[in-house]
């Protein structure tokens, strides 16, 4: 089912939003224990407040933000060692399914050659929403391809997207470097090598891992 203009706009808008407010948490900019107010924000940035609220939503629920009752939302301590526990994770979750998934690809190699181009694109024009938006489609193509529906159902929990804009904010990595790590797991599934996928994904995390690792 196709969704409505205003309510893609909407999302758009959020995701903006958020971005915006989470680079500001992950430079220092909203420093630890500083609150929040959806009023002054959406007055900044010249939007309702609506978008500011689920923004602020999403980032509760991802750790950045804290909120009580009666005295709203606060900026939460985040540190570097509790950014990369997403690694060793989505590593153990996506080998499974790479091993898995190499011997039954077909049509779906063809989908992820599409989302690293859309993923070099964006890369281009600097587009770091959309990067992670492909970039999240191109994983989301393997973890599906396993058939594994309980997987499936872990990952998606992940919030992978959002996760994804987390490490190119706060590591500064060049946007087409995050590109060229995606190719040798596009190389190795071009083989239906089980064993060759699992490793050139597990390597692909271990290479984000250490760059978060960097920051400290």
């Amino acid at each position: 089912m196709k969704r409505a203009a205003g309510m893609v706009n909407r999302t758009v808008l959020r995701e903006q939003v958020k971005e915006l407010i989470l680079e500001r948490i992950l430079n220092g900019e909203y420093g630890p224990g500083q609150r929040l107010v959806e009023t002054r924000i959406a007055e900044e940035l010249g939007t309702s407040q609506s978008p500011v609220r689920e923004a602020l939503r999403d980032l509760e629920l991802l750790g950045f933000v804290e909120s009580e009752a009666f005295r709203g939302a606060r900026v939460r301590a985040v540190t570097i060692a509790e950014l990369g526990e997403i690694y060793p994770v989505r590593a153990a979750l996506e080998e499974v399914a790479a091993r898995t998934a190499a011997p039954r690809l077909g049509g779906e190699l063809e989908a992820l050659e599409r989302e690293l181009t859309a993923m070099q694109e964006a890369a281009a024009r600097g587009d770091l929403h959309e990067q992670a938006e492909h970039d999240a489609a191109f994983h989301r193509i393997i973890v599906e391809a396993s058939g594994n529906s309980i997987l499936i159902g872990v990952w998606n929990s992940l919030r992978v997207e959002t996760r994804t804009v987390i490490t190119a904010l706060k590591t500064g990595i060049d946007r087409h470097e995050i590109v060229e790590m995606h190719r040798p797991i596009l190389a190795a599934l071009r083989q239906h090598d089980p064993e060759k996928s699992a490793a050139a994904i597990r390597d692909h995390f271990q290479q984000f891992g250490k760059l978060l690792g960097g920051q400290e």
